[in-house]
């Protein structure tokens, strides 16, 4: 196969993307767009059946090309925004070819060769890849842990009880068509939602949701796993484990799925080591890279996904101490899913790689 020659070859480190024309793949592409330019050549990569599409990145229109190993030719740093399965067969392959993988995807999470990076709390974890991979944590973990490795720094994290409102975007495009053709489903009809199994037949098919998400919560995101478990719930867990280095870290997550497009929100109660002040815990998070403190209850100021959405920080609010616990603080953070939840820390992780592959002068 023949890779076309890219222009702007200036000494910089190449960077791939795998899965350019996918809904986390477009984000990217803007995200390359508007963030400082640290890169050399740029190369699309997606499915074969995408291979020839032309899209903009850096203001230049570049040509994708078909997902194969010689595609990984003189890459540098390969940001995967493909299924599990994708990358667990061609992450491998890029860090072969001598590329350093940055992987969107659930597949490396939980490997112990894998380090799983947040720059923002643990950027020196990912200097240590024996496989040649980085891995980014689910996106319900992104949009809560900026915040909380801060709040960890100033008191030493002990325990989480958290309760997620995930977007209809974190199962992909068929849970925001599925969200709007409900909505469209249920808004003529004023009488719906007082009596129970209205919505239901009103709706009829919910799609990717085990229930109609519209004019509803469903308490259930992923897969089932033992105790009753989900698999968002137990991501929560294992992922913020460590990304904390906190191997015994107590975790306990209940996720719901809420009638929002994009942006997941959280109420979390964090119990640290140390007795915690309201005052201090807010400028503690207003001075955090990555946080955005809106916490004014008295004029109704607090983080909503409606004003979060399409941003790049953690928005926090609502942050209060524990009235049965001074150990404890309760707060709300709010998380645009698709950015910093995941094609944003992805770019900022393979940003900081490309630091050390071709360091300041």
């Amino acid at each position: 196969m023949s890779i076309a020659p890219i222009a702007r070859r200036d000494g910089r480190p190449t960077l791939a993307v795998v899965g350019a024309t996918g809904a986390v793949g477009t984000v990217m592409l803007e995200i390359l767009s508007t963030r400082a330019d640290v890169w050399g050549d740029i190369r699309l990569i997606a499915s074969p059946r995408s291979a020839g599409k032309r899209l903009t990145v850096r203001g230049e229109e570049l040509e994708v090309v078909a997902l194969s190993p010689e595609a990984f030719d003189g890459v540098d740093v390969a940001m995967f925004d493909v299924p599990d399965e994708v990358s667990a067969e061609w992450a491998p392959v890029a860090a072969a070819k001598g590329a350093v993988a940055v992987d969107n995807s659930g597949a490396f999470r939980m490997d112990p060769d894998v380090p799983l990076v947040v720059p923002e709390v643990n950027a020196a974890a990912a200097a240590q890849r024996p496989k040649g991979i980085i891995s980014n944590p689910n996106c319900t973990t992104l949009s809560m842990i900026v915040a909380l490795g801060a709040l960890h720094e100033a008191y030493t994290l002990q325990e989480l009880v958290v309760a997620s409102y995930q977007a209809a975007s974190g199962a992909g495009q068929p849970g925001i068509d599925a969200l709007r053709e409900q909505m469209a489903k249920v808004s003529g009809d004023a009488s719906l939602g007082t009596v129970a199994g209205d919505v239901r037949r009103a709706v009829g098919d919910p799609g990717p949701f085990p229930a109609p998400l519209a004019y509803n919560v469903v308490p259930w995101a992923g897969s089932l796993k033992d105790g009753g478990w989900s698999s968002e719930e137990l991501k929560v867990r294992n992922e913020s484990r460590k990304i904390l280095g906190l191997p015994d870290l107590k975790v306990s997550a209940t996720c719901v799925r809420v009638p929002v497009i994009t942006t997941h929100s959280l109420a979390v109660h964090a119990v640290f080591a140390t007795e915690v002040e309201q005052e201090r815990a807010q400028h503690v998070l207003a001075q955090a890279p990555g946080v955005v403190l809106v916490d004014d209850p008295a004029n109704h100021e607090f983080p909503t996904p409606a004003d979060v959405v399409g941003t790049d920080p953690t928005w926090v609010g609502r942050v209060r101490r524990s009235l049965d616990d001074p150990r404890a603080l309760e707060l709300f953070l709010c998380g645009d899913n698709l950015r910093k939840g995941a094609a944003l820390n992805t770019a900022q992780i393979a940003e900081v790689v490309a630091a050390e592959l071709n360091p300041p002068r």
